[in-house]
């Protein structure tokens, strides 16, 4: 994955996206909700999750063992709002081969620090 001291935004939001993955990966339920906002919508080919079911699937401990983040970008849309998309090889806890989506996550400005306030994730095309 490709981060340039000359885009700080692109570099601020691929942080806090990976602290959103690692939740997934030690299956930290806080540490999940602490990083997506209360109306956090996420579209993915299973259908919609709101946060507390985003949340909800690490009652049973982490979800994904591994995962890598590559062709990352990142735009603002306007002053308190930005979209990262990027491309995502993980393994999840129940499989034993590896899935490749491509993620976009739009992040709200809140403080210091990001939101996630929505996310959708499209898988790779076969072939």
């Amino acid at each position: 994955m490709k981060t340039s001291p000359d885009n700080p935004l692109l570099a601020d939001l691929i942080a806090h996206e990976k602290r959103v993955w690692n939740a997934l990966v030690s299956g930290d339920p806080a540490a999940d909700s602490s990083l997506l906002s209360d109306d956090f919508l996420g579209v993915y080919p299973t259908g919609f999750a709101q946060k507390s079911e985003h949340v909800a699937q690490l009652a049973s401990g982490p979800t994904v063992t591994s995962y890598d983040i590559t062709a990352c970008q990142a735009k603002p849309l306007g002053e308190r709002h930005a979209i990262l998309s990027y491309k995502a090889r993980f393994r999840r806890a129940s499989r034993t081969t590896d899935e490749t989506m491509y993620v976009s996550s739009i992040w709200e400005r809140n403080g210091d620090g990001w939101i996630n306030i929505f996310s959708q994730d499209t898988p790779e095309a076969d072939g």
